[in-house]
C-alpha cells in the first residue's frame, strides 16, 4: 500500500516540474546534430513529428513545457567550454538547461510546431537585436563634454518617442518597423501595439525593449534610418505613416514619401500597384512642442 502510495505522489510531483525541449527547427541544424552517435534521429520531418508527438503527450499529462531554439555550434562550445563529452545525452539535457535559463523560449500552448516553429526564430531574432543593439549603446560610453551616457540618454529618448507616437495614433492596431542602417549591421524591430476593448495598448515587453534600443541606438548614433506605422481598424481604410531618423530625432515623411516608399520594389526599383483599402498619410504631431530630437545634444 505505502508502495502505491508513493507512485502516487511520483505521478503527482511529475506534473509540477516544468521542462524544455531544445528544438532543431532547420534542416541545416539537424544534420550537423547527426554527425554525434548518440542522436537517434536520422530524418529532420520524423525528428519533427516526434517531438511534436511529445509535447501533445506532456500537455495532455498536464504538464508545462518550454521550447527553445537548438544551435549545434553554440552546443559545441558549450561541451568545449566546459569539458563535457558532446556525444553524452546528459550533455544534450545540461546545454538545454542553459537554453531554458538564459536563451530565447516560448511556451508550448498546443499550436501546431509549423506555427510554434517561426515563432521561436522571431523570438530568437529578437532577442539577438536586442542584445546587438544593447552592446553598441553601451560601447558609446560617456560624452566627453559633460560625462552623461550617451546610449542611456538615447535610450530615454527613444522610449519618450515611443509613447509620444502611440498616444497621438488613432485608434486600432498599430503595426511599427523601425529601420536603422549600418555599419555594421542593418538593424530592423518590429513592434505590435494591439488596442484592448477598453482602449488601452496591449505591448509585449520583449518586443518593447527591442524596439527602443533599435531606435535608441539610431538616434545615438545618427544613423540613416525610418520608423514607419500602420494602423488597422474595423470598418476604415489602413492608414500608414511615418518619419526619417535625422539629426538625433525624427523627421515626418510626407504622404508622397511614404506613398514612394511602399510602391517601389527595393531590389529593382520598379513602381509596384499601390495596395487597395490604404491611406498613405502624413503622421500628426507628436505633442508637447517640443522637438523630436531630445537625445545627448551639444
Amino acid at each position: 500500500m505505502a508502495h502505491t502510495d508513493h507512485q502516487t505522489l511520483r505521478r503527482v510531483l511529475r506534473r509540477e516540474i516544468a521542462g524544455t525541449i531544445g528544438l532543431l527547427t532547420d534542416d541545416h541544424d539537424f544534420r550537423a546534430m547527426r554527425r554525434y552517435r548518440s542522436f537517434a534521429f536520422d530524418d529532420h520531418t520524423i525528428y519533427l513529428q516526434q517531438v511534436e508527438a511529445l509535447l501533445k503527450s506532456r500537455a495532455a499529462q498536464g504538464s508545462h513545457t518550454t521550447l527553445a531554439l537548438f544551435d549545434p555550434e553554440e552546443y559545441a562550445e558549450f561541451c568545449a567550454d566546459t569539458g563535457l563529452d558532446p556525444e553524452a545525452p546528459a550533455s544534450r539535457t545540461r546545454f538545454t538547461a542553459e537554453l531554458a535559463a538564459t536563451g530565447p523560449t516560448i511556451p508550448y500552448d498546443g499550436s501546431p510546431l509549423a506555427t510554434l516553429v517561426p515563432a521561436l526564430v522571431d523570438e530568437a531574432v529578437r532577442q539577438a537585436t536586442w542584445e546587438y543593439a544593447t552592446t553598441l549603446l553601451t560601447r558609446l560610453g560617456p560624452c566627453r563634454t559633460c560625462g552623461e551616457d550617451i546610449g542611456r540618454a538615447a535610450f530615454t529618448c527613444a522610449s519618450d518617442l515611443l509613447s509620444r507616437i502611440l498616444d497621438t495614433a488613432p485608434p486600432g492596431d498599430r503595426h511599427l518597423v523601425c529601420s536603422v542602417f549600418g555599419p555594421p549591421e542593418t538593424l530592423v524591430s518590429v513592434l505590435h501595439a494591439d488596442e484592448n476593448t477598453d482602449g488601452t495598448t496591449e505591448l509585449d515587453e520583449a518586443e518593447a525593449l527591442e524596439f527602443t534600443s533599435v531606435l535608441a541606438l539610431g538616434l545615438a548614433t545618427d544613423s540613416p534610418g525610418g520608423l514607419v506605422m500602420r494602423i488597422t481598424a474595423a470598418e476604415t481604410a489602413d492608414r500608414v505613416y511615418g518619419w526619417r531618423l535625422r539629426g538625433g530625432g525624427l523627421e515626418p515623411l510626407t504622404a508622397s514619401e511614404v506613398f514612394d516608399a511602399y510602391c517601389t520594389d527595393v531590389e529593382s526599383g520598379d513602381l509596384i500597384s499601390p495596395e487597395p483599402g490604404v491611406d498613405y498619410c502624413t503622421p500628426p504631431h507628436l505633442g508637447g512642442g517640443e522637438s523630436t530630437a531630445q537625445g545627448h545634444r551639444h
